[in-house]
């Protein structure tokens, strides 16, 4: 068995060992020796066969391969040195970058430099994983560039960079062939060093011939709930492939599931919820309310169907239910079939649209462009006449969801008015935690959720009209900008009513909001409002935002518009929809919230009562609350069983990788990652420092924040002074998308799993909207 050394001692222990890759012809010295012997050093190098070649010089010191003071990329490599001063250049700068850590005295004399040929024309290089380097997960994760740039993916250069995942015990392998040598490779080494978390560099050349550029260990803390992972994971792939068979109720030959379309679980309470989160979430919205709201608003009837399915404890978007629920109801059966058939093989050939579903995917409301959209999309897939007929009836669920008098608008209004009532009646009776608990949620569900979810729809035909407007030259980006900034939603009163009011008014209006909304171990602003803002400038006068009007030439212009489209409100009317409705969605959400925190705030005091806190109460299904609201049970003893399990249940779901849309049972165990393209919103420039959002809130004036949601309950950074942020997961209609357009945020919404990790690990970026463009900073 081979064993670790420094980089190059590695490399040399297994050139004569390794069958499934070559090690490149490799020269190693101390740096003591350079420092006293530099010419001999040269000439040793020089005298090899390849010496006066296109060499790499790289670091190669007891630090950075080692367990204990793993440090990889800490020190310089050269590549593409050609000659003998070039080479004598490229030593020295390798030498000077150990003398950060180094002296003669502290070491430096001892540590190696590697001096290799280049890999001749590179077709494919990259890094694997032995195990998921965030979780220690039994994973095959292979990040790689087929670019021609062996460093592409180590120094962060990629833009078309891939990501691989294979569960270690997976029965099928890549269907791509160097993919399996990749792996083989990782297998060997495995074996060869003793070890199952390993970080190996390799490369392709033009013959096609793999290259072991690097392997080190890697360094992660094991899970402890992988037991289960092969039940868990054959449950999952049986699931998705029940699944996938054709249902009486539904439309479309296939099934998808994706983490991001419609309700966005992976934007609001995450991939791997804990139990409490997911299972409210589905209580006020993806089991039921999502298909009761589309019903009242037009659209075809999917009640009984849940939007959400829970793939041990990782939530996934039905997109089958999801596409049919906004097919409008009165279209002909033949063409909404075809039509839901063309919208999940659009997404599965195209799995980067998952979380732009109804912009790139899904014709779910009329807009001024729309019929343009359709020809495009679906041209040779349905005629002329049968493009007419879907627009028709777009355009009348269109105009009935405009009236104001529309009946379920008008009753989710009074719904929402009513929220602060019943909330208060609440709390003023002499209920039982578990019971007020059940009647907080059942109010939340049945007069908050069912009207946001209404609102949330006008709201995304708001913004549809809105972007249809901008391609029909009505509008500019710069005047959608200002817009948004001009919009009076809560987030814009917050922001001013932190400026004029006091703190005790201030958090008796907005306390109750929390950032990760579902999130019971997420403190409340009045649990904590000196880690949430600084109260130390006195409350003062700021200015309210500034009306923004169409002109009359622009007027004139939508009115032709909604004339020649055959929508009924006058371009005053439609205006009036648009901003109120985006007023609306935002608003409404501020409302519900309400009951949902006070919810969480009760259930980490009952759970107190029982010597539980709050992170033990977040592993409670909130069924068993409900189960304890209606039969008798001992509270504290069915409390802290449901924590046992639900933590153990939560320990196998961390241990769970699957990719962001699954569209084949085998994608459960082996699949990419889709490329993405992220919402960059507004049209702005900057460069800042990154912080990444933790538990605790840090300091952001003048940083590029990076968010693992779009949860609303992170509003509070927007008083901080932030230079821009960006977003794991999140769509061009999201929460955070609509924050950032009003107050003219930098802002790179859903970055995707890759790039969002390359921003991680950055320590400054650059944000570039308008060119679409982020780039780490060295």
């Amino acid at each position: 068995m081979a064993a670790f050394g420094t980089k190059a001692e590695t490399l040399e222990r297994l050139f004569p060992v390794i069958k499934e890759a070559e090690v490149l012809p490799l020269h190693y010295f101390r740096v003591d020796s350079w420092l006293e012997h530099e010419e001999e050093v040269l000439d040793a190098i020089q005298d090899r066969p390849w010496g006066r070649g296109a060499l790499i010089v790289r670091s190669s010191t007891l630090m950075e391969d080692h367990a204990e003071t793993l440090m990889p990329g800490r020190y310089l490599s050269v590549p593409d040195t050609v000659g003998r001063e070039a080479l004598r250049t490229a030593i020295r700068a390798v030498v000077d970058s150990y003398r950060a850590d180094l002296t003669e005295l502290t070491g430096l004399g001892d540590q190696h430099v590697l001096v290799q040929p280049m890999v001749d024309s590179p077709t494919m290089s990259g890094v694997v994983f032995t195990c998921d380097p965030g979780t220690g997960a039994p994973y095959v994760v292979v990040n790689y560039d087929e670019a021609g740039d062996t460093e592409a993916v180590t120094g962060g250069r990629a833009s078309g960079l891939k990501t691989f995942y294979l569960w270690r015990h997976a029965s099928a392998m890549p269907e791509d062939a160097r993919l399996r040598r990749v792996v083989a490779l990782a297998r060997e080494l495995e074996g060869e060093l003793g070890t199952s978390c390993l970080d190996i560099e390799f490369a392709f050349d033009a013959a096609d011939r793999l290259f072991l550029l690097q392997v080190r260990p890697l360094v992660v803390d094991a899970l402890p709930g992988t037991a289960g992972q092969e039940t868990a994971l054959a449950a999952i792939t049986a699931k998705v492939e029940a699944a996938g068979r054709p249902h009486p109720y539904l439309l479309g030959d296939r099934a998808l599931f994706g983490v991001m379309p419609d309700w966005n679980p992976a934007e609001i309470i995450g991939t791997k919820p804990r139990p409490l989160a997911l299972s409210i979430y589905r209580r006020l919205i993806t089991d039921a309310q999502w298909a009761e709201q589309r019903v009242r608003y037009g659209y075809r009837d999917v009640r009984g169907f849940p939007l959400l399915l829970d793939f041990y404890g990782l939530p996934y978007v039905d997109i089958r239910a999801s596409c049919n629920s906004l097919i409008p109801a009165d279209l002909d059966e033949s063409l909404a079939e075809r039509l839901a058939t063309y919208y999940l093989d659009r997404l599965a050939e195209n799995p980067e649209f998952h979380d732009k579903l109804e912009f790139d995917v899904v014709f779910s409301s009329y807009c001024f462009d729309l019929e343009d959209r359709l020809k495009c999309r679906t041209h040779g897939l349905f005629d002329d006449d049968e493009r007419r007929r879907i627009a028709g009836s777009l355009r009348a669920l269109t105009n009935r969801l405009m009236r104001p008098e529309h009946p379920a608008r008008i009753e989710d209004q009074a719904n929402i008015r009513s929220l602060r009532g019943r909330l208060a009646r609440i709390r003023d009776s002499e209920l039982d935690p578990a019971a007020r608990v059940h009647w907080l949620l059942e109010d939340c569900r049945r007069y908050g959720t069912l009207a946001f979810a209404g609102f949330a729809r006008l709201g995304f035909i708001a913004v549809e009209m809105l972007r249809s407007l901008v391609a029909r030259e009505v509008l500019d980006e710069d005047g959608v900008a200002r817009l948004m900034a001009s919009l009076d939603t809560v987030t814009n009163r917050m922001l001013r009513d932190r400026t004029v009011l006091a703190k005790e008014e201030f958090l008796a209006t907005y306390g109750f909001l929390r950032p990760g909304t579902y999130d019971i171990c997420s403190p409340r602003y009045d649990e904590a409002p000196d880690d949430y803002f600084d109260w130390s400038a006195a409350p003062g006068r700021t200015a309210e935002p500034e009306e923004f009007r169409l002109p009359p030439g622009a007027l004139r212009r939508v009115d032709r518009l909604s004339r020649t489209h055959g929508l009924e409100p006058d371009a005053e009317s439609l205006w009036a929809f648009i901003t109120g409705s985006i007023v609306q969605r935002e608003n409404s959400k501020f409302e519900f919230t309400r009951h949902l925190s006070e919810a969480l705030s009760l259930i980490k005091e009952f759970g107190g009562r029982h010597g539980l806190d709050a992170d033990d109460m977040s592993y409670v299904d909130v069924s068993v609350i409900e189960a304890l609201y209606r039969g008798a049970d001992e509270p504290g003893r069915a409390l802290r069983r449901a924590v046992d399990d639900g933590r153990a249940r939560h320990e196998l779901t961390r241990s769970i990788v699957m990719p962001p849309v699954i569209s084949e049972p085998s994608e459960v165990t082996a699949f990419h990652l889709p490329r993405y393209e992220p919402n960059y919103v507004t049209q702005r420039k900057v460069t800042a420092p990154v912080e990444v959002a933790e538990a605790e809130p840090a300091h952001l004036t003048g940083k590029i924040l990076l968010l693992p949601s779009g949860d609303p309950g992170y509003d509070w950074i927007f008083s901080q002074g932030i230079s821009g942020f960006v977003t794991r997961f999140g769509g061009a209609n999201s929460h955070m998308a609509i924050r950032a357009h009003q107050l003219g945020i930098p802002a790179v919404i859903g970055a995707g799993e890759t790039l969002y990790g390359r921003c991680a690990a950055a320590r400054a970026l650059t944000i570039d909207c308008l060119n679409h463009q982020v780039k780490v900073l060295p």
